[in-house]
C-alpha cells in the first residue's frame, strides 16, 4: 500500500503519543512509591539536611546524600570491605593523580634534560680540552694496578647497570621514541624481554655493590690529600699540573660514594617494587627526616602524616626509583667518558689491570710510592732485588 506524506506521518504520531503516555505513567508510578515512605524515616533524613532533605530528585531514599560521607571518600579513607584485599576500602585514591604527573610528566622531561645535559656538557669539555695525555710519555713499564678479582667486581656492576639502565630507559621513552621505528609488535617483545631482564639482572647489580664496596671501601676515605687535589682541579681543568693522590683520587672517591650510596637507595626501591606492598622503606625514611628536623613532605606535595598506605608507599618507591636511575645515568656517563675518551691510559686499568709506569706516577704518585716501598722492603728481607712488572 502507498502512503501520501501525510499517511507516512500517522503511524509517526501515534507511535510517538504512545511512548510519551508511558513516559508519564511511569512518573507518576515513580512519584506514588516514593510517597510511600515511612514517614519516621523521611523525618530522620530531613533532620540530616534541612535544605533538601538529603534526596536527590525524584525522592528516592536509595540516592541519599550525605556531604561529609564523600568529603571523606575523596579525600582517601578508607572504609571496610568483605574481601581479603583490605585496600579495595578505599574508593578514591587521592595521591593517584600527582602520581601520574610526576612519574608519567615531570620525571621524563627533567630526566632528558639531565642525560642529554651531560652528553652535551662531556662533548663541548672535549672539543675544548681534548684528550687528557699522558704528560712525560708512556714509560714502557707497566705495574698491577687491578686483580683480576678486582675487575671481576667492577665488569659485574658495570654491566649489570649497563643493563638496568637501557631496559629501564625504555621503560620511560620507548613507546615515544623506539615504537615508531620498530613497530608495535617488536616494541611489545622487546619491552617483555626487557622487564625479565631488569628483574633478574637487578640482584647481580646488587651482588656487584656490595663486591667492590668491600674490596674498595678502605681506599676511599676522604683525607687531607683530596683537598688539594680538589683545589687544584684533579690536574685537568689545567693540564700539567697533577695534585698528589693514593690509589683513589678525589674525584674517583667522589664516584665511588655516589654509585654504593645511590646504587644502595635504588636497590631498596627496586626490591619494594619487585616485591610490591611488602615493605615500608618510604614511611621509615620520612620518620626519619621528620626526627632530624627535616620536614621534606609538606616541601615536596606530600602528606606528612604516617604511616604511608601500601598503594601511596609504592608510587613513592617507583618515583623515586626513576629519579635515582636518572641521577646514577649521569654520574655513570661521566665515569666512562674519564676512564675511555677523555684520558689516555685510563682504560688499561680496568682493561688489562696493568698501567704505564708514567701514567701512575702522574695520576697516583703516593700510591705509586707506597707501592715502590713495599716492593723494596720486600727485596730487603728476601736479599734480591725486585723491578715493576713490564
Amino acid at each position: 500500500m502507498i502512503l501520501s506524506k501525510h499517511g507516512r506521518a500517522l503511524p509517526a504520531l501515534i507511535i510517538g503519543t504512545l511512548l510519551a503516555a508511558l513516559l508519564v505513567m511511569s512518573g507518576s508510578a515513580v512519584a506514588q512509591q516514593g510517597s510511600g515512605v515511612d514517614p519516621a524515616v523521611r523525618e530522620q533524613v530531613d533532620a540530616n539536611d534541612p535544605a533538601s532533605g538529603g534526596q536527590v530528585p525524584g525522592n528516592s531514599l536509595g540516592g541519599s546524600s550525605d556531604a561529609d560521607l564523600w568529603r571523606a571518600i575523596k579525600g582517601g579513607d578508607q572504609g571496610s570491605v568483605s574481601i581479603q584485599n583490605g585496600q579495595a576500602g578505599v574508593m578514591v585514591q587521592r595521591g593517584g593523580e600527582a602520581w601520574r604527573n610526576v612519574h608519567n610528566n615531570l620525571v621524563p622531561k627533567f630526566g632528558a634534560y639531565l642525560i642529554l645535559g651531560i652528553i652535551a656538557l662531556l662533548g663541548l669539555f672535549f672539543a675544548i680540552g681534548g684528550r687528557l695525555n699522558i704528560a712525560s710519555g708512556r714509560a714502557g713499564i707497566t705495574i698491577t694496578r687491578f686483580t683480576l678479582l678486582e675487575r671481576a667486581g667492577h665488569w659485574l656492576t658495570a654491566g649489570s647497570f649497563v643493563v638496568l639502565a637501557l631496559t629501564g630507559l625504555n621503560v620511560l621513552y620507548g613507546k615515544g621514541l623506539l615504537m615508531p621505528v620498530i613497530g608495535k609488535e617488536a616494541f611489545a617483545t622487546f619491552t617483555l624481554a626487557g622487564k625479565y631482564l631488569h628483574n633478574y639482572v637487578a640482584f647481580a647489580f646488587i651482588a656487584g655493590l656490595v663486591f667492590i664496596f668491600l674490596n674498595w671501601v678502605m681506599h676511599n676515605i676522604p683525607n687531607r690529600h683530596d683537598l688539594i687535589w680538589l683545589a687544584k682541579g684533579g690536574g685537568i681543568l689545567v693540564r700539567g699540573v697533577h695534585p698528589p693522590a693514593r690509589k683513589f683520587n678525589a674525584g674517583q672517591k667522589i664516584i665511588f660514594w655516589l654509585t654504593i650510596l645511590g646504587g644502595a637507595s635504588l636497590s631498596l626501591s627496586g626490591w619494594a617494587l619487585l616485591f610490591p606492598f611488602s615493605t615500608h622503606f618510604m614511611t621509615g625514611t620520612f620518620d626519619l627526616l621528620n626526627l632530624v628536623g627535616l620536614d621534606l613532605a609538606p616541601m615536596l606535595g606530600i602528606t606528612a602524616e604516617t604511616p604511608y598506605t601500601p598503594l601511596m608507599e609504592q608510587q613513592l618507591n617507583q618515583v623515586w626509583h626513576a629519579i635515582m636511575a636518572l641521577f646514577l645515568t649521569a654520574v655513570i656517563l661521566a665515569h666512562i667518558y674519564i676512564g675511555t675518551v677523555g684520558m689516555e691510559g685510563g682504560f688499561d686499568a680496568m682493561g688489562s689491570g696493568e698501567v704505564d709506569l708514567n701514567w701512575a706516577r702522574e695520576h697516583h704518585n703516593l700510591w705509586v710510592e707506597e707501592l715502590e716501598a713495599k716492593l723494596d722492603r720486600q727485596a730487603e728481607e728476601s736479599g734480591g732485588a725486585t723491578q715493576p712488572a713490564e
